[in-house]
């Protein structure tokens, strides 16, 4: 070995702000990108998680989740999908920043609370076996591992697998993701019984039209899961949303 790939091994260099490309102590996250990061507080849609641009009082659904209401029970996010949160997912899902993983788990944790307690197992979004052999890792179990250290529940990917390849989500309408993945996920024979009667999480890294995690939770109630919620990093929130 050279003695500059040793000088590199003993002194790598230190992961940079995903925004601002200043070195960062810790998980790459510095205090300027959070402080533009947009966290989801309430009060929001008890549903969908959408936040609302004023209190609308307790049980009011937003009209989302009123005209569309999705197959799965409830979903939360911790942040709105906006330039900073997409420059984390973008990172974390196809430059290896597996360092933001910890920063970006905790927080969904924390945003899904609720979600967590009394649930029986985490079941991240599954990637195509392509897929997953070209990008090394899946970020949304990466993320997963990181909620079931904070919350306790146990992580389970080998109960949903995606058994067709689909295209990019990016640049379809939502009729057209939804079209996409129809059919592409499914609970694998031999796991159908551990599935039955669980309250279970899915775990992803952002939700747009939710058409992927519906489908992931449409394979997972027929299989008799007894209740699906979504927790995901970010979401996109229309802007002037109202909630009713």
């Amino acid at each position: 070995m050279s003695r500059a790939a040793r000088l590199a091994l003993d002194n790598p260099r230190p992961p940079r702000g995903v925004s601002c490309r200043e070195p960062v102590d810790g998980e790459g996250v510095c205090a300027a990108c959070w402080a533009r990061l947009s966290f989801i507080e309430r009060p929001y849609c008890p549903r969908l998680g959408i936040p609302f641009v004023y209190d609308p009082g307790p049980d009011m659904l937003s009209m989302e989740a009123i005209a569309s209401p999705p197959a799965y029970q409830r979903a939360r996010a911790a942040v709105r999908y906006d330039d900073v949160a997409r420059t984390l997912v973008h990172a974390l899902k196809y430059q290896d920043r597996t360092d933001l993983a910890p920063a970006m788990g905790r927080w969904m944790a924390r945003a899904g609370g609720e979600l967590l307690t009394g649930a029986d197992m985490l079941v991240p979004v599954p990637l195509h076996w392509r897929r997953a052999w070209r990008r090394r890792y899946n970020q949304s179990g990466a993320l997963a591992r990181i909620i079931e250290r904070q919350s306790g529940v146990k992580v389970r990917g080998d109960v949903l697998r995606r058994v067709r390849a689909t295209e990019q989500q990016i640049g379809l309408s939502r009729a057209q993701r939804a079209t996409n993945v129809q059919g592409a996920f499914q609970v694998s024979s031999d796991r159908q019984a551990e599935i039955q009667g669980r309250r279970i999480v899915l775990i992803d890294d952002v939700l747009t039209s939710g058409a992927t995690l519906d489908a992931c939770a449409r394979a997972l109630l027929r299989a008799r899961a007894a209740q699906v919620d979504v927790l995901v990093f970010a979401r996109v929130v229309e802007s002037g949303a109202r909630p009713i």
